[in-house]
């Protein structure tokens, strides 16, 4: 893969595995990294790609993986909020919205369907190809986060989902 063949990629899929190591891990730093090594395979491998689809499909498979796989690192498990350091103040939270601050507040699995499903518009069976389950298994996450949300929603006096 060439130089220019690979910035042409970043630029059209950037944002979208951005979005989704967001999604993942909750952290922009660490949906940073997982972006940046996602980037970094694709170079690396130079995969050969039936069309835009499959190309899609391969980036965002990667990029489920690479976070899981930061998620499990024994380096993350260990690593501690800022907040908890000696001496050390966080900055301030940005301030997010209702609904993105529900869905980060959700268990990591159920993040993943939800911004898969409603943000890139994926099908079930799609999702199901990506994270490597079951139809079922995906559409019993969906179900199950859509109810988290709704009550993390109702709680907050927010606008059903």
């Amino acid at each position: 893969m060439d130089r220019e063949e690979a910035r042409q990629i970043v630029e059209r899929y950037g944002s979208m595995v951005y979005r989704l190591a967001y999604a993942r891990t909750g952290q922009r730093s660490d949906a940073e990294d997982v972006t940046q090594e996602v980037f970094l395979r694709l170079v690396r491998a130079g995969p050969a790609f039936q069309d835009e689809e499959h190309q899609k499909a391969w980036l965002l498979k990667v990029t489920a993986h690479c976070a899981g796989d930061l998620l499990r690192s024994p380096w993350h498990k260990r690593r501690r909020p800022l907040e908890e350091a000696d001496g050390l103040t966080a900055p301030e939270p940005v301030e997010e919205s209702g609904v993105l601050e529900a869905v980060l507040a959700l268990p990591e699995r159920y993040r993943t369907v939800i911004h898969l499903f409603y943000y890139e518009e994926l099908s079930v069976a799609e999702i199901a190809a990506i994270l490597g389950k079951r139809e079922g298994a995906i559409r019993t996450r969906l179900s199950r986060a859509r109810g988290m949300l709704r009550a993390l929603l109702d709680e907050e006096g927010e606008a059903h989902v």
